[in-house]
């Protein structure tokens, strides 16, 4: 019989907030050296979880162990002083530091009240080497990679001589080169002796690097799981307690007239003096979902922003359903018929410290169902509305629509700004990584709220880095490069090697 202690032993917590029981009665069990994935749907309660071992939360029952012993933690310093480090879902970085000061924030080496810096430095690139994360120690965070602030947030556990890792969500705002990289790291991690707890709901990333998985439902613990020994269909089953269609169902486009028409558009960078957006020319009809495609950082966010009004254009013209609304305000590009799932969720997407229904009605308020003729807010039919969507959208949250956004899971926070845009009936349905971060049993759920629209007659413009989207849910494909559509590809006779080609820019269609 195997008597090692685990590394860390989480038992019978229970975790509670304002109406909700976020963890209840879960025991967890991190072997030495091993990667162990935490599996659930959004608001299962796996950041709560890691939250308590890492000292944000105190759970209210249950104890934890590390290497049998019972242990005390309070705040997150407690948890370092264990070795235990997490790496964030939102990094925990300050914006205008360097990457060096980031890492060494909180446990600075002084000699006669001044910063060993160059001390510092010198193991930051050691351990940068050692573990593959290549990172510039003076540049601003600000100024680099979402991919680059990671392995800032990797390299401050290992500075801290970390033995317990934890990372939530950590490929949710990365491209897939960048997700393979980082897989690499956790087993380079793991295979040095580190211990990897690693939250996450992509079943691929599971099949690829974990050993053992757990799965939570709804706040409670469903099992463990040896990742040799079930397949992806075993692991959604557990985590949302059905089987899940991963494939999307949909009939052939039956392509109408132009909504959206953009020609000859260009827009500013605002990293360097070349356009972000250079010369761009394309059309979205009614009853089609065009995607773009590519890498990170090669335009689709501008592009976005200056047909959504986020930026201003500095030349072409945006028209849509045939009005020109290039240098159209927000609001009555709104109320012309077009919906925005933005990229940033946090940042264009929601007030987080808002309720829930009032996000929900954020773009409608000043509507006659929402405000009487003498100004005032008619907050039952707010209320009665929010609680429509919340159902019909599968909303969680502990307190229903008066619920705080910032309290809501990053899922549900999600499905929140989906249902407000869907709910409006736009012409024009714009969708920037509509499923990030969400679920197999969410991304099932709003594929087909996309699809529906399309069949609804409606335009769909849709922005991805999941290949798997790209190619089952769009209708089009057309790929940015440097700023620049490079090919129109058709999702049914390309192949996922051809669609890397053109992103990566080694193909490009004869102009």
């Amino acid at each position: 019989m195997n008597n090692v202690p685990y590394a860390i032993e989480m038992v019978n917590i229970t975790k509670k907030f304002p109406g909700i029981i976020a963890n209840d009665n879960v025991t967890l069990q991190l072997k030495s050296g091993e990667i162990h994935a935490l599996l659930g749907e959004n608001g299962a309660g796996k950041s709560t979880l890691m939250s308590v071992l890492f000292g944000l939360y105190q759970a209210e029952e249950g104890v934890i162990k590390k290497n049998g012993e019972i242990v005390q933690i309070n705040n997150p310093n407690d948890a370092n002083a264990l070795g235990i480090g997490m790496v964030h879902q939102h990094f925990k970085l300050v914006e205008c530091f360097s990457v060096l000061d980031n890492i060494i924030l909180g446990v600075e080496d002084t000699k006669n009240g001044m910063l060993q810096r160059e001390k510092a430095r010198e193991k930051v690139v050691a351990l940068s080497q050692r573990y593959g994360l290549q990172v510039d120690p003076d540049a601003i965070i600000e100024d680099i990679s979402v991919g680059m602030q990671q392995r800032t947030e990797i390299l401050k556990m290992l500075y801290r001589d970390n033995e317990i890792l934890i990372f939530d969500e950590p490929t949710a705002v990365l491209t897939p080169q960048e997700i393979e990289e980082l897989l690499q790291i956790m087993k380079n991690l793991a295979a040095e002796g580190k211990s990897i707890l690693f939250i996450t709901h992509k079943l691929n990333e599971i099949m690829s690097v974990a050993d053992r998985c757990s799965v939570l439902r709804k706040g409670k613990y469903i099992g463990t799981v040896d990742i040799a020994d079930c397949t992806k269909d075993d692991l959604s089953r557990m985590m949302v307690g059905r089987d899940v269609e991963f494939a999307v169902q949909k009939t052939p486009a039956q392509p109408k007239d132009v909504v959206l028409d953009v020609k000859n558009l260009s827009v500013a960078s605002k990293v360097s003096k070349k356009m972000a957006v250079n010369d761009v020319s394309f059309q979205v009809r009614a009853g089609e979902i065009v995607c773009i495609a590519g890498i990170d950082g090669n335009g689709q966010s501008e592009l976005v922003f200056g047909i959504s009004g986020l930026e201003p254009t500095v030349g072409g013209t945006v028209s849509l359903c045939g009005n020109d609304i290039t240098s159209a305000p927000i609001r009555k590009r709104s109320l012309m018929g077009m919906s925005h799932i933005p990229e940033d969720r946090h940042k264009h997407g929601l007030v987080l410290d808002y309720t829930l229904e009032d996000n929900i009605v954020l773009q409608r308020y000043f509507e006659p169902e929402f405000t009487n003729k003498f100004g005032f807010l008619r907050r039952k039919n707010i209320r009665t509305y929010a609680e429509r969507l919340i159902e019909q959208y599968d909303v969680r949250s502990g307190q229903g629509p008066i619920t705080i956004s910032r309290a809501m899971s990053g899922g549900n926070q999600q499905k929140a700004i989906i249902a407000r845009e869907i709910d409006k009936d736009p012409q024009l349905l714009i969708a920037v990584q509509p499923t990030r971060g969400l679920d197999v049993g969410a991304i099932e759920y709003i594929h087909r709220q996309i699809v529906a629209q399309r069949d609804a007659g409606k335009a769909v413009l849709l922005v991805s880095l999941e290949l798997d989207e790209v190619m089952t849910v769009s209708d089009r494909i057309l790929v940015m490069y440097e700023g620049e559509i490079v090919g129109e590809l058709d999702p049914k006779t390309t192949t996922v090697e051809e669609l890397g080609l053109y992103m990566a820019g080694a193909k490009k269609e004869g102009k």
